[in-house]
C-alpha cells in the first residue's frame, strides 16, 4: 500500500502540522508528501527535503505542485497532466483545514481514500462547544462550562479559578489558567485574539489525566493503544505540545486499575462508533472522585499519537476506511422530459 501524507494548511497550527509530518517521516514508510501551503496550493516534497527549513524559508515552493483530481493528485507536465499514484492518503493537517472538515470535504469530493475524520466528525470535534454537547448525548459527562462572544464578554467569572481556551483551536494556544478577577482581562484577551468564540471551564487542581488513542480495524473492532497519564504541573502549554508533537518513542503505560482502563475504553466507545471511522483519534479524559470526564477529542492528534502504540505501521494498515457511496445516472428522467416534449 503506498502511503501519502498530507500536512500544513491555512491555520495557527501551520508549524505544529509540519513538526508531525517530519516526526512521522522517520517511522512510516512514506511514498509521497504532500504540503498544503498558505495559499491553499499543494506541493510534491522529496522525502530528503522533509526538513524545518524547507519550508520556513520558501524552498517548497521550488517543488512540484499538485492539483486534487478523481482519486489521485496529479502535476502538470509537458506532455499533460500525470497522475501522482496516491493509494490512502493520511491527513496531519493539524486545526484549521485539517480539524474543521474542510480538507476532509475535499477529499471525499474528489473521492480520494484518506485517514483521517469525515467532515460531519470534524465539525463536531473542532468546536469544543459541540464536542461537549455530542459527549453528553452520547453518555460521557463533560465539566460545566459557559461559552462567551467577543460582542458579550464576561465582567466577571462565577468560580475560580477557571480556564479560558478559543472554542475553535488545539495545542493549547490562547489557553490560560485564570487564578483571580485581576487576570480575567489578560485571559479574555488571549483567548479572543485567536477566535470570537471562548469558553470557560473550572480549573480542578490536581486532576488526573489520562490519554487514549484507538480506530476501528478490518474487522470492526476497535483497537486501542495503551492509556497514558501525562506528567505536567498545570496543564500542557503550547510549548510542552509543540515538543508532544515530536514524538515517536513510545510512551510508558499508565499505572492504573483494569476498572479503570476499562471505563476509560467504554467511554472511548461511546465517542467514536459511528462516527469517527476512517480516523486515528486520541480522546483526552479526567478522572475526578472515580468518574470519568472528556477533556477533549482530538481527531488529528499530533503525530498521530504514535508514540501511543507499538507498531504504529501496523495501525495506519490497519485501520478500516468507510465506504465512499458511489452514485451514477443515465439522465432517464430527463430523456423522459425530452421525449414527453417531442425533442426526444
Amino acid at each position: 500500500m503506498k502511503l501519502s501524507l498530507i500536512f500544513g494548511g491555512k491555520s495557527y497550527e501551520h508549524e505544529i502540522s509540519i513538526v508531525s509530518a517530519i516526526s512521522l517521516s522517520k517511522i512510516l514508510e512514506i511514498t509521497h508528501f504532500i504540503f498544503l501551503d498558505y495559499e491553499h496550493q499543494f506541493f510534491l516534497i522529496p522525502k530528503e527535503k522533509m526538513k524545518s527549513n524547507t519550508f520556513s524559508s520558501g524552498a517548497y515552493k521550488q517543488c512540484k505542485k499538485l492539483m486534487p483530481t478523481y482519486g489521485d493528485f496529479v502535476s502538470a507536465g509537458f506532455l499533460g497532466d500525470k497522475k501522482l499514484g496516491v493509494e490512502r492518503v493520511l491527513s496531519v493537517v493539524h486545526g484549521g483545514d485539517g480539524e474543521d472538515g474542510v480538507l476532509s470535504s475535499l477529499l471525499e469530493f474528489y473521492r480520494i481514500p484518506f485517514i483521517a475524520p469525515r467532515k460531519e466528525a470534524c465539525i463536531l470535534s473542532y468546536d469544543k462547544e459541540l464536542t461537549k454537547l455530542y459527549a453528553q448525548s452520547r453518555g460521557v459527562k463533560v465539566l460545566g462550562y459557559e461559552v462567551f462572544s467577543v460582542q458579550n464578554p464576561p465582567i466577571s467569572l462565577k468560580h475560580y479559578p477557571a480556564i479560558i481556551k478559543p472554542s475553535r483551536l488545539g495545542s493549547s494556544i490562547g489557553v490560560n489558567v485564570v487564578r483571580d478577577e485581576a487576570g480575567l482581562a489578560y485571559g479574555l484577551d488571549c483567548a479572543f485574539e485567536y477566535d470570537d468564540r471562548i469558553i470557560v471551564e473550572p480549573f480542578v487542581e490536581g486532576v488526573r489525566e489520562y490519554n487514549l488513542a484507538g480506530y476501528r480495524d478490518h474487522e470492526g473492532k476497535i483497537v486501542f493503544s495503551i492509556v497514558e497519564e501525562p506528567k505536567k504541573a498545570d496543564f500542557l502549554n503550547f510549548e510542552n505540545k509543540y515538543l508532544d508533537f515530536s514524538r515517536t518513542e513510545q510512551v510508558l503505560r499508565a499505572e492504573i486499575s483494569e476498572a479503570l482502563e476499562q471505563s476509560l475504553r467504554e467511554n472511548f466507545i461511546k465517542l467514536y462508533e459511528n462516527c469517527f471511522e476512517g480516523a486515528i483519534i486520541r480522546c483526552d479524559f479526567f478522572v475526578i472522585d472515580g468518574e470519568v470526564y472528556l477533556n477533549e477529542i482530538n481527531p488529528i492528534p499530533g503525530s498521530m499519537a504514535n508514540y501511543l502504540f507499538e507498531d504504529f505501521s501496523s495501525v495506519v494498515a490497519g485501520i478500516s476506511l468507510p465506504l465512499m457511496r458511489e452514485i451514477s445516472g443515465n439522465y432517464a428522467y430527463i430523456h423522459k422530459i425530452q421525449r414527453a416534449k417531442g425533442k426526444a
